[in-house]
């Protein structure tokens, strides 16, 4: 089977952009880069006016799969992940049960393998059931397949525990993916705390929640010299103290979310549940300030934190409601929109924050196109504007506060291991 993708602009993950070119696909690897490939082939898509790149690699989401498959699971995550541009997605381990041992990182791997759109990492769990006390297997669960470790949806309290969890992952060659929050400081707070929590009379969650925890863990990672990422960064305050650690080499990095630098805490202001998330929006300043951390190279990378829910979880009082969002299908157009078309980002910074950057940390295939890599491919039309239409989102959960927005860049194609797996807003 010959692919060719015709007259595409290309960003390769390594620093060109070569425009107007052809890549040849020979079953699942990239076999040529170049002009006039498409003679005898299989199959031609016409990528004319529109960018080639490395196929999108998401390093946090959450495909609930197992014990919450009325969210969501493999079949509809990926498929959703396809439909947002995703050729690799790393899944977090807070199931039902939790992904705490081998066998439970084999079941996801084999799940996904005969199931999934879109190649799936599994990210086991640091502690046992998740509970923060008792670190978990770490080698039997490398060994099945896990790529990174998390207690993602609940933080390891316990500093001596992430002590220890941070000295046993560095042996094994796992990155700790560090769930930010001091739930003694959050409470029961349910919204950032602040102007609009008080006009709402909800109860805030200070923003020292998630710093407190974020300068702990960087000091744990001073110690042991063992490397950790902070998932979610949320504020102004964690940017400027993972800012500060980089500038001391500690091996810290991190990720934000599309949501933290396109939406704030004025979005709840009508009690929407669609926009209750955990970490929760931020103001203004914290936005500016996420923008600026993507922008001077604090942030690493983007990551979606897809956080779907059913619909009865969403539609209850906001203090009952589930955190997420479901941000699969609209994670590159808010990245686009936001950060590339105002001029923040150039569109090749965008595909190392999605793509080439993600793979580095997670130590993960991808990122790149070349001569015999995989064909793993994303194509988007940058200039292509559309209205967000969540009843036709592909994932289960229909939960975002972006529905009915205007936003630019949509995603064409999605090619994985040289299959096309979506085509113009169609699953193959």
């Amino acid at each position: 089977m010959l692919l060719c993708i015709s007259n595409g602009n290309i960003i390769n993950g390594k620093g060109g952009v070569f425009l107007g070119k052809d890549i040849l696909i020979e079953k699942d690897r990239i076999v040529e880069i170049g002009t006039n490939l498409s003679k005898n082939v299989h199959r031609v898509i016409d990528a004319t006016d529109m960018w080639v790149i490395p196929g999108l690699i998401d390093a946090h989401c959450h495909l609930r799969e197992p014990g919450f498959e009325y969210k969501e699971d493999i079949v509809s995550g990926t498929r959703s992940a396809a439909a947002g541009g995703f050729t690799s997605v790393a899944c977090m381990p807070n199931t039902e049960p939790a992904i705490d041992n081998a066998a439970m990182v084999q079941y996801i791997k084999l799940k996904s393998a005969s199931e999934g759109k879109v190649r799936v990492y599994p990210i086991a769990a640091i502690t046992q059931g998740r509970k923060g006390k008792h670190i978990a297997e770490m080698g039997e669960m490398k060994k099945a397949g896990a790529v990174a470790l998390s207690d993602d949806g609940d933080p390891v309290s316990d500093a001596n525990v992430m002590r220890l969890a941070l000295e046993y992952a560095k042996q094994f060659g796992l990155l700790i993916i560090s769930h930010c929050e001091d739930k003694s400081l959050v409470a029961d707070g349910v919204m950032n705390e602040g102007y609009v929590s008080t006009i709402l009379g909800l109860k805030g969650i200070t923003r020292a929640a998630e710093e407190v925890m974020v300068a702990r863990d960087v000091i744990l990672s001073e110690i042991t010299e063992a490397p950790i990422h902070i998932a979610h960064v949320s504020t102004a305050g964690a940017v400027d103290i993972i800012r500060h650690a980089k500038s001391r080499g500690i091996p810290v990095t991190c990720e934000t979310a599309p949501h933290y630098f396109s939406a704030t805490d004025e979005w709840v202001e009508n009690y929407d549940t669609n926009a209750k998330v955990n970490p929760p929006l931020r103001t203004q300043r914290d936005v500016e300030a996420i923008k600026e951390g993507l922008r001077d190279g604090t942030i690493d990378i983007i990551a979606t934190d897809h956080a779907p829910h059913h619909i009865d979880e969403k539609e209850v009082e906001f203090n009952l409601a589930a955190n997420g969002i479901s941000g699969f299908e609209t994670a590159f157009s808010l990245s686009y929109t936001h950060l590339v078309d105002t001029g923040l980002l150039s569109l090749e910074e965008l595909v190392a924050k999605l793509s080439t950057t993600p793979a580095q940390i997670l130590g993960i295939p991808g990122g790149v196109l070349d001569i015999g890599l995989p064909a793993d491919i994303t194509i988007v039309d940058t200039k292509r504007e559309y209205i967000v239409n969540r009843d036709k989102f592909y994932s289960k959960g229909k939960n975002t506060p972006f529905h009915g927005k205007k936003l630019k860049g949509k995603v064409i194609y999605t090619i994985v291991g040289g299959k096309v797996v979506y085509d113009k807003e169609v699953l193959t």
